[in-house]
């Protein structure tokens, strides 16, 4: 396995990663094992956002004995209260979440103490001086986060961060989809002065073209998240571009991208770990994705779920993002197969419990019309 410098951290990470987001929906056992197989193949980093209790239990037993082993991205500002997600900035809650962390990874540090979740300036305004960032910092004195990192899928917040010489290192959502220029975008923009056109990013979105550059120059690394948008890149009927892509292909993208230094990868097998780390011996026909995207459409990916968990909490306890993943892969065939809906079935809420508040829009990074995906999927389901 190859690895990388993530940036000023001086850690050598390696370029395939560890996406930890749905650990929990496996027997323990199982995911422990299969964080241990990810290891023995070489891959030493991994993110740990969730704040639920098992996702993190999984973790700690994983790499209890070889915590040396792993780099761990542990969030601060992603909390678990009265069994939900939360986002905050709340020192009471940041503090109490943070401590949990530490006690269920059974490790007195984190790799990457991450400020977890900025997707907009006024929320990037509001940490700045703040008993937030206050307490962040003190962690990073006393050595308990060994560097600051930040997670966003906003460029705008993002370069902030970078030109603020706060953080060493961002977790940023990176795929051909979401790098693609706007639906809508008016292309004589292209043809004025001082437009910023890359050449080596051909069709990408200017702001996400300028945010890879200065991370390279302020040497703030990159780890991606979203590298194969919610697997959507994989099917040509869903992909944006009518044609798909394979994972090789999206690891290789996001690998060419201006500082970064690893894709995190999200598995539920041992096979699938296999095929991520296959790029290591991979040839350069196998992950040529520019003859792909030489001849893409620009337009962006908006509107379209990426299975991410933002959405957290619902005000009744809907499992969104697995609705929403049942619901685009029953869309995709014929007819549901039996499997599917029997799996839909097991949720313990359904769609058709949802109130319509539309609260989980409102934190939704990507501006997928949540209320009406639920109506539509207790349609198809029930």
């Amino acid at each position: 396995m190859k690895k990388r410098m993530l940036g000023k951290t001086g850690l050598y990470v390696s370029e395939i990663g560890f996406g930890g987001e749905w650990l929990e929906r496996h027997p323990e056992e199982e995911s422990i094992e299969l964080m241990k197989y990810a290891s023995e193949k070489g891959i030493n980093i991994i993110d740990c956002w969730m704040p639920d209790p098992k996702s993190r239990d999984i973790i700690g037993k994983a790499m209890l004995g070889n915590r040396d082993k792993w780099y761990v991205q542990g969030h601060l500002g992603s909390t678990w209260q009265d069994g939900q997600y939360v986002r905050t900035r709340d020192v009471k809650y940041v503090k109490q979440a943070f401590e949990d962390l530490l006690t269920r990874l059974q490790t007195d540090y984190i790799d990457l103490g991450m400020i977890h979740y900025v997707d907009t300036v006024e929320d990037w305004n509001n940490i700045q001086d703040s008993e937030f960032l206050k307490y962040v910092k003190e962690l990073k004195e006393k050595g308990v986060i060994r560097h600051i990192g930040m997670s966003s899928h906003n460029p705008e917040t993002a370069k902030m961060a970078v030109k603020s010489g706060l953080i060493e290192m961002l977790l940023f959502s990176v795929n051909p989809a979401f790098d693609m220029l706007p639906a809508g975008q008016d292309l004589d923009e292209l043809l004025k002065d001082g437009y910023s056109y890359d050449e080596n990013l051909s069709g990408i979105n200017v702001e996400r073209s300028e945010l890879y550059k200065l991370c390279e120059e302020y040497n703030v690394g990159i780890t991606v998240m979203k590298g194969f948008a919610g697997g959507r890149l994989f099917d040509e009927k869903r992909s944006p571009f009518g044609v798909r892509l394979t994972p090789l292909q999206c690891i290789h993208y996001a690998l060419t991208r201006p500082a970064t230094a690893s894709i995190l990868c999200g598995y539920d097998t041992k096979e699938q770990i296999d095929q991520a780390v296959q790029y290591e011996v991979a040839s350069d026909e196998e992950k040529d994705y520019a003859s792909v995207l030489a001849n893409a459409p620009l337009h962006s990916y908006k509107g379209e779920c990426t299975y991410c968990g933002h959405c957290k909490p619902c005000a009744v306890n809907l499992d969104i993002a697995m609705i929403n993943k049942y619901y685009d892969l029953a869309v995709m065939q014929p007819e549901i197969p039996s499997s599917l809906q029997s799996h839909y079935m097991l949720l313990e809420h359904k769609a058709s419990e949802c109130i319509g508040c539309q609260e989980c829009e409102t934190r939704c990074p990507f501006g997928v019309p949540i209320a009406e995906r639920m109506e539509k999927a207790a349609k198809l389901f029930e």
